[in-house]
């Protein structure tokens, strides 16, 4: 499983704990901890282009070659 999805699985249970206990000692019910989460959770990130020869990494499309070694950026 992907760290971002334990960071939200992880914020998603602290955030419904709280509103629980928010609920049971308050009579309130605080719904609106749950919302940052959600976009989180959905989120796509960017793909990845990994020069071949030296490993550089990056997400930019403005890349098309290495700025190490200037091999094709596939």
């Amino acid at each position: 499983m992907d760290s971002r999805w334990l960071t939200a699985l992880g914020g998603l249970l602290a955030s419904l704990a709280i509103s629980v206990l928010a609920w049971v000692y308050f009579d309130t019910l605080l719904v609106f901890l749950l919302i940052p989460f959600v976009p989180f959770l959905f989120r796509r990130s960017p793909p990845t282009k990994r020069c071949p020869r030296c490993g550089f990494e990056t997400t930019s499309e403005g890349f098309e070659y290495c700025p190490r070694d200037g091999t094709r950026l596939p």
